[in-house]
């Protein structure tokens, strides 16, 4: 028998690793054991919103590669184990079956550490109340709908507005019910300025659900049976019948802080460019449990997306299966949706290049998805940060209906070759006007940037 490597996490990195290193050796060179303590492998998290409100199907359809189909790769895949030790000087590990409850110790050779992120619970009287859900993984997505088909009230409060507070939103909404959302910044989604998080605000409001801004929760009441019936603020206390926490996720690297790995200023493990965990190496981390590097900024963050995991998990499998790669770090690019309205983003917002240290620019401009002329042409809002002196562009935020979300990716690309808002302005970009006015909104922007450089310069 060949080396043993040994992966803590099924999901999109761990078994993106457990598949890459297998393409590179075989079961006689590597032996391949990969630990889930859950019910599910190689899912879309970024999915679970829609199978809660109920459009599209799951949970087998948000599966990629089932475990059976792992296992016939000769992948040693262990469902409902929990790893409770990583022994960094004796390589190994302590799992524990959760069905029989036996605990026992396995070797490796080399250790990949996949472990994904948790929905963050506020430490807060009546936190641990029953029919109060995180959502993160698809066995946190069943246990919502579960709580969701036997709640016999209709309030569902909203505790949080970044992506998965949005989107679960507008799931609750198609759900049937009444939906209050508290936030206790100004508008919803930080990841936005606030600028264009009043766009979001406003899209949520056309839909029924009340949007309590600049609240901070204190407490949740529970009755007798130890069930949530309301979310408290210093302003108000809101009904509520089932509680969904949208407040993000913080690194799963509990295991990772009590092997003594080095983790950063998030809390995520700290990885070199190979993903492997710094001073380590024979162990790899990456995914949700890992800092990367933003390329915009120079500083390490805490981004937890699907498309990095599966990135981290090739590159891992790479280096594990004695092959090479390496990951060079993000640009900070994200797209979503609240009803029909699509809300995108990349590089630095403006508290971000403020907190960098950069002078910047900041031009807002309003145009459509096509020409103005050709049916259907949709409104469309434009945000663009330039460095003040060199021109670079620092960041893009996006709001409009159909079509505007994916052009997110111009300005992701201009943003990894460190290009100038004067440059993009002269890219050949497709044009015809289904798709596009003569010039495209993110040009229009980058126009308008190049204006305001040269008017301070």
């Amino acid at each position: 028998m060949g080396e043993r490597v040994v992966i803590i996490g099924a999901d999109a990195t761990g078994m993106a690793a457990a598949s890459q290193a297998r393409r590179l050796k075989s079961a006689a060179e590597l032996d391949i054991v990969v630990f889930e303590r859950g019910h599910f492998t190689s899912y879309s998290a970024c999915g679970i919103p829609y199978w809660v409100g109920g459009e599209v199907g799951g949970p087998d359809e948000l599966i990629a590669r089932t475990a059976a189909e792992h296992r016939a790769r000769d992948i040693d895949l262990r469902l409902r184990t929990e790893v409770s030790e990583i022994d960094v000087a004796g390589q190994r590990v302590r799992a524990r079956d959760l069905e029989s409850g036996q605990d026992y110790w396995t070797e490796f050779d080399k250790l990949v550490i996949a472990t994904g992120a948790t929905p963050i619970r506020p430490a807060l009287p009546g936190a641990d109340a029953a029919r109060m859900h995180g959502v993160q993984t698809l066995d946190d997505g069943q246990a919502l709908i579960e709580t969701l088909r036997a709640t016999e009230g209709r309030q569902a409060v909203v505790v949080g507005a970044g992506y998965i507070g949005v989107e679960m939103a507008e799931a609750l909404i198609h759900r049937g019910f009444q939906v209050t959302m508290v936030n206790r910044g100004a508008e919803p989604m930080s990841t936005l300025d606030p600028d264009m998080g009043v766009l979001i605000r406003k899209a949520m409001q056309g839909m029924g659900i009340q949007v309590i801004g600049n609240a901070e929760v204190t407490a949740f009441r529970t009755d007798v049976r130890g069930q949530v019936t309301a979310v408290v603020t210093a302003e108000a206390e809101y009904p509520a019948d089932v509680v969904v926490l949208g407040l993000g996720v913080r690194p799963a690297t509990d295991l990772a802080r009590a092997a003594g790995l080095p983790l950063g200023a998030y809390g995520g493990l700290l990885t070199d460019l190979a993903m492997r965990v710094r001073g380590h190496e024979n162990i790899w981390a990456g995914g949700d449990c890992v800092e990367v590097l933003d390329m915009v900024s120079g500083s390490l963050r805490h981004i937890p997306l699907g498309t990095h995991a599966n990135k981290h998990g090739q590159i891992i499998g790479s280096g594990v299966g004695g092959d090479y790669a390496t990951f060079p770090g993000v640009v900070g690019t994200a797209v979503s949706k609240v009803c029909d309205l699509e809300v995108a983003r990349t590089g630095l917002r403006e508290r971000d290049a403020r907190a960098a240290g950069l002078q910047y620019v900041s031009v807002t401009v309003e145009s459509t998805s096509r020409s103005g002329y050709y049916p259907g042409a949709a409104p469309m809002t434009v945000k663009m940060l330039a460095e003040r002196r060199s021109g670079r562009l620092l960041g893009v935020q996006i709001v409009g209906r159909e079509g505007a979300g994916k052009r997110i990716d111009i300005a992701a690309v201009a943003l990894t070759a460190r290009m100038t808002v004067e440059q993009m302005v002269a890219l050949d970009l497709g044009y015809a006007p289904p798709f596009s006015p003569v010039w495209d909104p993110v040009q229009v922007a980058a126009r308008k940037a190049v204006g305001a450089i040269r008017r301070q310069t």
